[in-house]
């Protein structure tokens, strides 16, 4: 007879949540009962509010039980979980909850389900199908296959990937290299995480494919140093694909390499940026480097570079498998595919929710996130991370594709979305944004270094009613400065989240003294 398999979570958010006690407690109390029982640790399905989410697996199903506390395995036991008996933690089969039943999920098809370390699990979930397919194929044929999908960087810019690669393939270098951008900064977001703790060797796949399209054979993974459960199962499923032949000299019997280290970085948020990334990479000090060359041409140590979000290339084995035709019917216009949908902030049920491009931004934030946590009413979503546009109530009808979002002042960015209710004021949160800027800025260029410390004087000057009309004025001047000097990014978004604040939340920029007397 098999062993009873109990699934626990071991994403650092269900770990944060105290998903080691009660799988140590689920060890001990089936011990205490003689019970044979198997703990699986697996990634989390990205219902956090019900973390720790532990699992049965009953008649081929599993029964899930959360949030669950140390203190509540015993009831657990005395109820028959291991039955998927009921208790007041009960969720039922989680596969049948509306916010697994409506997703699309293409990339986070396994997370939650399998051992992310082991190698036959995965590719009996379809593993190991796109790079078996993409060996078999010419350099330009995957390259081909990319640029019909119409995948875009998943990392908040939305290039299409298959320029990327077509640049990179037909560089001439005796090296080329595959870089992953894993340094998840962004606030509300933590796709990049979950999917690295939760299916690594999806990770890994999705590299190994880009190396065989673009003649790469070195890749690495830029971590951000905050990800430390991610650092060890990266390393732990890089030593399990390398004894099992998908990284090494020769992968998979194709007689052709592909090598792959993890780099993990120091804490600067402007290592997002990729030119930053590099220099960190190559030893250096975390500086933006002016464009042109790109580093598709010169990047890493000077040679022809593909650098990707770690969900894009985490996409990329789907794609392979499945065609990019396939992937091209998911979403709607320029904006094809899926992507995962983090929910954040003031929401009561934050989370991962993966669906084709064209969802309704409200249907995420009320209808899967199920409106604020504190039950107040809804004020404002910020979209993309710090650097995103502020939204109102008015256009939560939009749809999530990357044209509608920049027509409306707006981006999809790396899909975090950050919920506010009415206590928030979108004038502190404007100056937080100069404030975040500010402390994160590389120094390099001026608009950003010197505009981000101007921008916190003058918005304290609006606060205070110091010659209020004037600093209106000189903010939007100094945003437009900013946006239209920056070396990077971070600069010159900086100003987003700042005026669409003040464009859409106009009763928050009175001064200090008058919001005080109206209330």
């Amino acid at each position: 007879m098999s062993k009873q398999r109990i699934f626990v979570p071991l994403d650092s958010a269900a770990v944060a949540l105290g998903a080691d006690d009660v799988a140590a407690a689920i060890v001990g109390e089936a011990a205490a009962r003689n019970l044979d029982i198997e703990i699986v640790r697996t990634g989390s399905r990205g219902m956090h509010w019900l973390e720790p989410l532990i699992e049965v697996e009953v008649e081929g199903q599993r029964v899930g039980y959360g949030p669950t506390q140390q203190a509540e395995v015993l009831s657990l036991f005395d109820a028959s979980f291991l039955e998927g008996a009921g208790h007041e933690k009960s969720v039922g089969i989680v596969e049948n909850l509306p916010f697994m039943k409506d997703q699309q999920r293409l990339t986070f098809s396994r997370c939650g389900i399998t051992d992310p370390l082991s190698l036959s699990d995965y590719q009996a979930h379809g593993g190991l199908d796109g790079v078996k397919r993409a060996i078999k194929l010419q350099q330009s044929d995957i390259v081909e296959v990319i640029k019909t999908s119409g995948l875009r960087g998943r990392g908040g810019a939305g290039f299409p990937a298959g320029i990327k690669w077509d640049t990179v393939q037909g560089a001439q270098a005796d090296q080329k290299y595959i870089v992953c951008n894993a340094d998840e900064g962004d606030s509300g977001t933590f796709a990049d995480r979950m999917i690295m703790e939760g299916d690594p060797l999806l990770l890994i796949e999705g590299m190994v494919i880009a190396g065989l399209g673009v003649g790469a054979t070195k890749g690495y993974i830029y971590l951000r140093s905050e990800y430390p459960i991610a650092a060890r199962i990266l390393n732990e499923a890089i030593e399990v694909a390398k004894s099992n032949k998908l990284l090494g000299d020769d992968v998979l019997g194709s007689g052709i390499a592909f090598h792959l280290t993890v780099f993990i970085g120091a804490g600067a948020y402007i290592c997002g940026e990729e030119t930053s990334l590099l220099e960190s990479l190559e030893g250096k000090r975390g500086l933006v480097r002016a464009k042109p060359p790109l580093p598709a041409l010169e990047g890493l140590f000077g040679k022809p570079t593909l650098v990707h979000n770690a969900l894009s290339l985490c996409a990329v084995p789907w794609i392979l498998a499945n065609g990019g035709d396939a992937y091209a019917k998911y979403g709607q216009g320029r904006s094809k595919g899926t992507l995962a949908f983090q929910l954040a902030g003031n929401i009561k049920q934050g989370g991962l929710f993966e669906t084709a491009f064209g969802v309704k931004l409200g249907d995420l934030v009320n209808e899967y996130g199920g409106g604020t946590r504190t039950g107040r009413p809804f004020k404002a979503v910020q979209i993309g991370g710090p650097l995103g546009a502020y939204l109102p109530e008015a256009m939560l009808n939009l749809p999530m594709d990357y044209e509608v979002m920049a027509q409306n002042g707006a981006g999809v960015g790396h899909g975090g979305i950050v919920v506010f209710d009415d206590t928030a004021d979108l004038m502190a949160q404007a100056r937080y944004a100069f404030e975040f800027c500010a402390e994160e800025s590389c120094g390099k260029c001026t608009p950003c270094r010197v505009g981000a410390v101007r921008g916190e004087e003058v918005i304290d000057k609006i606060a205070a009613g110091t010659d209020y009309d004037q600093n209106m004025v000189l903010l939007e001047d100094l945003c437009e400065l900013m946006v239209d000097g920056s070396l990077c990014a971070m600069g010159g978004m900086t100003p987003i989240p700042v005026m669409s604040a003040v464009k859409h939340f106009p009763d928050d920029f009175a001064p200090r003294h008058v919001r005080e007397a109206a209330e």
